[in-house]
């Protein structure tokens, strides 16, 4: 059993709820800066983040399959393996869809009640799956990818506040949007040449690896420019966390040096390491802003 929950942790790559999971709690501490702190909150956030996310990266494993098997790069991945049944995977989505929906009633029975997380999860868990079909028809599935990790801060501030004063919450979910937008594209110029053979829709394949690369870039500028509005969007904000944005300004000047068109062997470094930072130093901030104030 313990062996099957550790490889269904390595499917959904539980470790890399870091990206997303960072900016919904800066989020809901923005929120708390004018609202009374609940636990039922804190809890249902976490609950619907993991959730949510290993819904929809197992439902990714599953429709990718046949494709994961045919690329190199991805073949060893436990469904192409083997290693998983396609039937354990299938009831491991089946179960964070429902561990989704469930754990948003946290916000329906506390006081006082907020029903908006449970009208809102039906909608939001379809367009976060739907992720996983747009590549096979448009080549704006990385933005796809950015629209459904910005919707952890929008979500997560609707959990706290409801439908009230959201600028906040849209300025920090699209600067979220253009940032993984930005290095999902940096991570598909590995695939390149595989998805060009397989007609399948990405940036790289369309307009090649060099253009991506400054489209990607463009993406990374506008999400700077995005967090540098927010500054000025939330009273809460502040010298430390605009000091902070020189820091990760630098990590994504940094992130796009370690990429180029004829070396693409640090992309993982790039990919991981500092996106990993970069969204955990963003929360730090905050916190340590909101401390202050």
């Amino acid at each position: 059993m313990f062996s099957a929950i550790r490889k269904l942790l390595e499917l959904v790559r539980f470790s890399h709820t870091i990206f997303a999971l960072p900016f919904a709690l800066l989020a809901a501490a923005l929120a708390w800066a004018d609202e009374p702190f609940r636990w039922a909150d804190l809890t249902g956030i976490i609950l619907c983040m993991i959730f949510a996310r290993n819904a929809a990266m197992a439902f990714n494993r599953v429709a990718d399959r046949h494709l994961d098997a045919r690329n190199p790069r991805t073949a060893n991945r436990h469904l192409p393996a083997g290693t998983l049944s396609i039937l354990t995977v299938w009831a491991f989505t089946f179960v964070c869809c429902c561990g989704f929906v469930v754990s948003t009633l946290l916000f329906l029975f506390r006081e006082p009640s907020n029903p908006w997380p449970l009208y809102l999860c039906g909608p939001v868990l379809l367009f976060i799956l739907g992720y996983s079909l747009a590549k096979r028809f448009t080549s704006l599935a990385h933005f796809w990818l950015g629209a459904s990790l910005m919707l952890a801060p929008i979500a997560a501030w609707i959990a706290v506040r409801g439908l009230v004063e959201m600028t906040v919450s849209l300025l920090l979910g699209t600067a979220v949007a253009f940032w993984v937008a930005g290095f999902d594209i940096l991570y598909a110029c590995q695939d390149v040449d595989f998805d060009k053979g397989a007609d399948l829709h990405s940036v790289p394949a369309r307009f090649g690896i060099r253009v991506s690369l400054r489209i990607a870039a463009l993406c990374h500028a506008l999400m700077f420019g995005l967090l540098v509005g927010l500054y000025f969007a939330s009273p809460h904000l502040g010298m430390v966390f605009l000091t902070g944005l020189v820091g990760v300004g630098g990590l994504l000047v940094y992130e796009h040096s370690l990429v180029r068109a004829d070396d693409l062997t640090r992309v993982n470094r790039a990919f991981f390491h500092i996106n990993g930072v970069i969204s955990v130093g963003l929360l730090l901030l905050v916190l340590v802003q909101l401390a202050v104030n």
